[in-house]
């Protein structure tokens, strides 16, 4: 017999959140980069990549998550903007270790499915901490 999931509904639609976002985000990224590859985002002469981008939304939204309980339409926003966050890092971290970092390299198939991998391995993840028993609260 299976214990029943003691996770409060708050918690399991924090996850689903994520999940969205994060497979919403590397659909649309892949999707806009392979319509215009050469899309640079220049700040000061500096090419600011998507993993960088992540790792700021990663840091604005995943701190509140952390330490604000309970389910309010910002935990809410915030689970989103962690996702996309989440999402452009990953595909990004990936895509700089496969390849030489060029544009044309971003879209080739080891870029892809190197970033559709980790998407995976993320949602996986996420998925296998949803499924667990909350602890004491």
């Amino acid at each position: 017999m299976t214990a029943p999931d003691v996770r409060p509904a708050a918690d399991r639609r924090r996850a689903g959140l994520v999940f969205f976002a994060l497979v919403v985000t590397f659909v649309v990224v892949r999707l806009a980069m392979a319509r215009a590859p050469n899309a640079d985002f220049n700040v000061a002469g500096y090419n600011i990549h998507h993993l960088f981008t992540g790792l700021v939304l990663m840091v604005l939204a995943g701190l509140p998550l952390v330490v604000i309980p309970g389910r309010t339409r910002w935990s809410d926003g915030a689970a989103i903007a962690f996702g996309c966050g989440l999402a452009l890092a990953l595909d990004e971290w990936v895509y700089l270790i496969v390849t030489d970092g060029s544009n044309a390299s971003y879209l080739l198939p080891v870029s892809f499915w190197g970033g559709a991998v980790a998407i995976a391995v993320a949602s996986l993840y996420l998925g296998l901490l949803g499924r667990g028993r909350g602890g004491t609260r």
